[in-house]
């Protein structure tokens, strides 16, 4: 390895944007509280769960069942 490396002519990922997208979301603290106790057990950090979780939903056309009364 070298000790120095020359940055001039780097240039940003031109896909970085097109990873993920920063929101805003409300979300109740139970909700928050469950993915954080799991993001322990299981060495992953909850708002990365949550995304995994969300996509899992997307991937499969998970759809809530409500019935409103």
């Amino acid at each position: 390895m070298r000790k120095e490396y020359d940055f001039t002519a780097a240039r940003k990922n031109p896909y970085a944007s097109q990873l993920k997208k920063q929101i805003t979301i409300r979300l109740d603290e139970d909700a928050i509280d469950y993915f954080k106790s799991i993001s322990q057990e299981v060495g992953i950090p909850y708002q990365s769960l949550i995304n995994l979780y969300l996509r899992d939903c997307a991937a499969t056309h998970r759809k809530l069942n409500l019935t409103w009364k």
